[in-house]
């Protein structure tokens, strides 16, 4: 019975998670500096201790409605092709380890692209937690945009 820890946030009032190997860093919010023509999820720039890391928006690349910044808003980092970039979640809650017994596969109700960033879904206890892979989540032209972003 094999398990992996899973790094837990919430978008709007629903929880995900991503693998936490694949987390560098959790930090809190800071302001980005917007960059010209960049993709409609990408809030913009920010300098983390010295490297400049582009910030994706999660609400706006799955079309959820967002509420704002607040103090529980942070930024989850992640290694993506030898860059490091940010998204944007609306709280980063806590670390969980899940079997992989209590991993369903994505239901087949989610069609096409949007399925392949979709590990599984987790059940704990009577919730449910989409398990993301966040290195997915953008296509090869996106991600080819977003490395000329420095």
């Amino acid at each position: 019975m094999a398990e992996k820890q899973y790094v837990i946030f919430k978008l709007g009032s629903e929880e995900y998670g991503v693998d936490i190997m694949r987390v560098k860093e959790i930090s809190e919010f800071k302001e980005s500096t917007k960059v010209p023509n960049s993709p409609y999820f990408v809030d913009g720039i920010i300098n983390l201790r010295g490297e400049i890391i582009p910030i994706i928006n999660l609400k706006k690349r799955f079309n959820i409605e967002s509420e704002g910044i607040n103090s529980d808003t942070r930024i989850i980092v992640i290694n993506l092709n030898e860059k490091n970039v940010g998204f944007v979640v609306d709280e980063a809650s806590q670390v969980l380890r899940i079997n992989d017994e209590d991993i369903d596969p994505a239901p087949e109700i989610i069609a096409g692209v949007d399925r392949q960033y979709i590990n599984g879904v987790g059940k704990i206890d009577d919730k449910i937690v989409i398990l993301l892979d966040l290195e997915k989540i953008l296509s090869d032209k996106e991600k080819e945009k977003i490395e000329e972003m420095e």
